[in-house]
């Protein structure tokens, strides 16, 4: 049986979601807050092992228009070192306005701007897992 499990990946958080046994919808996890490149890419490898991945996959941030930025950069290094250290297949999904949506529900919903930062990024990974998710129901 497959899992997925999403990572939104930011220079101080990245967000985790997984998908609920049936593949059909993403679960916002849990928020790791960075420390070292190789540390924390060695952390997100364990909590993907952990969470049972079959497959990883990680938001891949693009600007408005599809082109490359500086963060897309970064990222892009990171998702190839995590490649380099897991044996399940990682794939990149296009992340833009998933932390965006992930603010505004937590501002509908109530939540203090001091209490969001411990819940929008596993909400984002949610997002771009849930973008996923969609797009192999309808075989693309």
């Amino acid at each position: 049986m497959e899992r997925y499990v999403a990572f939104d990946i930011g220079d101080k958080r990245i967000g985790v979601a997984v998908s609920d046994p049936f593949n059909t919808y993403a679960l916002p996890s849990e928020t790791y807050f960075r420390r070292k490149f190789s540390e924390d890419v060695a952390a997100i490898a364990r909590i993907a092992s952990e969470k049972g991945a079959t497959v990883i996959v990680c938001g891949l941030p693009v600007n408005f228009d599809g082109t490359e930025s500086v963060q897309t950069v970064k990222t892009a290094k990171f998702i190839d070192a995590l490649k380099e250290v897991v044996s399940v297949p990682v794939v990149c999904e296009d992340e833009r306005f998933t932390t965006k949506m992930a603010h505004e529900t937590l501002i509908s919903e109530g939540m203090q701007r001091g209490k969001r930062k411990f819940y929008v990024d596993a909400l984002a990974a949610a997002n771009i897992l849930d973008g996923y998710l969609a797009k192999k129901k309808k075989g693309e």
